[in-house]
């Protein structure tokens, strides 16, 4: 059984954790599947928007402690985190924040340690109000190492982070949407997210993808930010996707054509 199931309808591509019977534990063969998807989505331009779910009504219950504690692992994890650049365990989730087109979450059931850090990385969460949610490593004498101090800088205060991160609290969607950890929330979190997936579609696939590039840029490249707003505003400007938006916006039937930009 694959681990990740991918359902692409109209340049929406839905990626599920497939691990039901573990409530999509992220096991470390999982970690390498969501590294290899992520990329194949970066090569393909007919995607315009990535939906992250989980199957059976659970998002992820977290790290698969049964390949955390198997001793044959501890090797490779241990090269994972002293070799230079990124781990496997940070790129497995960072990726989604590099990818060229928006990212939406959708949450329900449990969202709990690695699976809060895989939401984290993506542009905007939808969240069932009753979701549990944990930033749960420290429960495990463990710290947050798949990319957290990016993932969540600018999303809540530094005060919280450090709260939630020492007492590995569980809560829910309400407090998740009530310190902004959470863009929505919605009783059916998977239709909230096509929806404003489709609205991307009427969007320019380039726009949609300068767009995220010059506001990541705000939170973690400040220093840069401005120029990319110059350098990727005189990119669209040169683009064909520019010229059909301005025609799309007079008459809807328009097609954009695939993304020009990496």
């Amino acid at each position: 059984m694959a681990l990740l199931r991918i359902e692409k309808n109209n340049g929406i591509a839905t990626v599920s954790l497939n691990r039901p019977d573990k409530r999509n534990a992220m096991s470390f063969a999982l970690l390498r599947e969501l590294v290899s998807t992520a990329e194949k989505i970066k090569k393909d331009r007919s995607i315009r928007c990535v939906i992250l779910t989980g199957e059976a009504g659970v998002f992820s219950a977290g790290i698969d402690l049964t390949d955390l504690n198997n001793p044959k692992n501890t090797a490779y994890a241990a090269w994972e985190l002293i070799k230079p650049g990124q781990s496997l365990f940070q790129k497995a989730f960072l990726i989604w924040q590099e990818l060229p087109v928006p990212v939406i979450a959708a949450m329900e059931g449990f969202c709990l340690g690695a699976g809060m850090q895989l939401a984290l990385a993506a542009d905007i969460r939808i969240s069932h109000p009753d979701t549990k949610m944990s930033i749960m490593e420290s429960r495990w004498g463990l710290v947050p190492d798949m990319g957290l101090t990016r993932s969540i800088k600018g999303v809540i205060g530094l005060d919280l982070a450090k709260e939630l991160t020492l007492t590995a609290r569980v809560f829910d969607g309400h407090y998740a949407k009530e310190i902004g950890l959470v863009t929505h929330l919605d009783e059916n979190p998977l239709n909230k997210a096509v929806s404003i997936a489709q609205e991307m579609l009427q969007r320019s696939p380039d726009a949609l993808m300068a767009a995220k590039r010059v506001l990541d840029a705000m939170e973690h490249q400040p220093t840069k930010s401005l120029r990319l707003e110059k350098i990727w505003q005189l990119k669209l400007l040169m683009g064909k996707n520019s010229k059909l938006a301005r025609k799309k916006d007079k008459n809807p039937d328009v097609q954009f054509l695939p993304r020009q930009y990496k």
